[in-house]
């Protein structure tokens, strides 16, 4: 750890200049709940710490117009806590309220939790849902990627060593009915072995008009799952139907995945968590 330099940038402009020329020597740390993980264990082979903790850039939870934007250093908690993100993305809003505890809650950022690319980044679920994209930067420009795009495999994101993660752009819901949950080992301080967004809409004859579903935890990178959207969409949702759309999820789970050991349990945890979430729906 003694060898390691700290460095704290001013701004975003110099942390992107730092970065061009040292980027690949160099550990961003904005939360460090799993910076200091690989510290302790001597798994960190970097020559700099960027601590980029305090970036106004990387600050904020704004809705303009049909835009809503979540700063890439905004924490767990004040996503739980924004009255913003409660009116036009509550599956987000939800997604921080069992994440970890509350100290790291605290501390965790939504960019460092996209930026990680663990398959149960709890937040990610509910971006995919609200068709989020990332504004990545480095010194040359700035470019959006899909959450789709952004983990390219477990643990691998498509940032590379000069760039900096600086804000989420989603699409706000507003009405309709939305949710987030996840199903792990134990309640509290779980980490996510299925985790599953919503955001539906029925029309006046009680059709489903919009819906999206974004599926985490149990496949390497976050899904949507738009085939089983289009099976649902015009249709009133009934408790049979709903199970039967939930086999559907739970088979395309298992054509990403294939068959694994572990899908004798997880197969029926999809479809299962997928009716419990859209129960409402059906009595609504």
């Amino acid at each position: 750890m003694t060898d390691i330099e700290y460095i704290r940038p001013l701004n975003l402009k110099e942390a992107l200049s730092f970065l061009w020329e040292k980027g690949e020597d160099t550990k961003i740390i904005a939360g460090g709940t799993d910076v200091m993980v690989d510290l302790r264990s001597d798994g960190l082979d970097k020559k700099y710490l960027l601590d980029i903790s305090r970036l106004e850039e990387l600050k904020g939870i704004e809705l303009n117009n049909k835009e809503l934007s979540v700063g890439a250093g905004v924490t767990l908690s004040e996503i739980y806590s924004s009255k913003i993100l409660k009116s036009n993305a509550l599956a987000l809003k939800k997604s921080a309220k069992n994440f970890a505890s509350k100290q790291i809650r605290n501390i965790a950022t939504i960019g460092g939790n996209v930026a990680h690319s663990s398959p149960c980044g709890d937040t990610v679920p509910a971006l995919v849902v609200h068709d989020a994209k990332a504004l990545v930067a480095d010194k040359k420009g700035t470019r959006l990627v899909s959450m789709e795009e952004m983990a390219t495999k477990a643990y691998m994101s498509c940032l590379s060593p000069r760039q900096i993660l600086v804000k989420f752009i989603l699409t706000p819901y507003q009405g309709g009915f939305t949710d987030f949950q996840k199903i792990g080992r134990r309640r509290e301080l779980a980490v996510s072995r299925i985790s599953m967004a919503v955001f539906v809409k029925k029309d006046k004859d009680g059709r489903i008009s919009f819906l999206k579903i974004g599926l985490g935890a149990c496949t390497p990178t976050p899904c949507k799952m738009e085939s089983v959207e289009a099976f649902l969409t015009g249709k009133i949702p009934t408790e049979n139907l709903i199970w039967e759309a939930g086999g559907i999820l739970a088979g395309n789970m298992i054509k990403i995945t294939g068959r694994r050991s572990s899908a004798i349990y997880k197969e029926p945890a999809v479809q299962g968590l997928f009716m419990r979430i859209l129960y409402p729906v059906v009595k609504s």
